[in-house]
């Protein structure tokens, strides 16, 4: 394989991976997309011990941080979205589009792949 075919793949291999910004606020969503915050499992118990993460769970739940304008219908009016900035919401525990701020990862899914919000 010549180093250019290599190049190429290895460059193709890291736009599988996380998309990693400087700034989410910087992050605009389009069309329906949803940017969700995972919420994070809690580390340490009730009586104070912490959990090594390897035996915490991944939670399914998130929060919207940001909302696109809603995806075009076939006559061209836009659909309503949702969701909203500051919803609680449960996600999808695999799919979407991750994006890392830092150390910090983040989810682009459809708004269609939301699978409820979650009202308390």
């Amino acid at each position: 394989m010549a180093e250019a075919d290599r190049k190429e793949l290895s460059t193709h291999a890291d736009h599988l991976k996380a998309t990693s910004i400087r700034s989410i606020r910087s992050l605009a969503p389009l069309l329906d997309r949803v940017l969700v915050q995972r919420i994070k499992a809690e580390t340490k118990t009730a009586s104070g011990i912490f959990l090594p993460e390897s035996s915490v769970e991944k939670l399914n739940e998130g929060k919207v941080l940001a909302v696109g304008p809603g995806a075009l219908d076939k006559k061209g009016n836009r659909l309503p979205m949702g969701v909203a900035v500051g919803d609680r919401v449960l996600i999808p525990s695999f799919g979407g589009s991750p994006v890392k701020a830092g150390e910090e990862e983040f989810h682009l899914f459809r708004d269609s792949e939301i699978l409820a919000k979650i009202n308390e």
